[in-house]
């Protein structure tokens, strides 16, 4: 059977820095815009909750899709080795 490495994919630390600047920036706008938003009370908390609330769902989204990548990374890596198992296994020229 042959030996195959997994190659990890890893962000590099100024993807990562601007992943999270970004974030930051994006946010911080967002919440100024309401902080300086000429409406009452209640529609500016509205709006922060409705931020709140579209943050959290895209952290769980972006969540659900790697765990499903990773799934399926996995699922194929096993038919893989099934795979060269059978082979490795497989001799041509035995009688049937």
């Amino acid at each position: 059977m042959s030996e195959t490495t997994t190659v990890k994919q890893q962000s590099t630390a100024a993807f990562y820095g601007q992943a999270v600047a970004s974030f930051g920036v994006a946010s911080g706008a967002v919440a100024l815009g309401i902080y300086f938003l000429d409406a009452n009370a209640w529609v500016r908390g509205f709006l922060a909750i409705g931020v709140l609330y579209l943050v959290t769902s895209c952290f769980t989204l972006a969540k659900v899709i790697r765990d499903r990548q990773e799934a399926g990374q996995l699922i194929s890596r096993v038919d893989q080795a099934r795979l060269e198992k059978i082979i490795a296994e497989h001799d041509p020229f035995q009688k049937l």
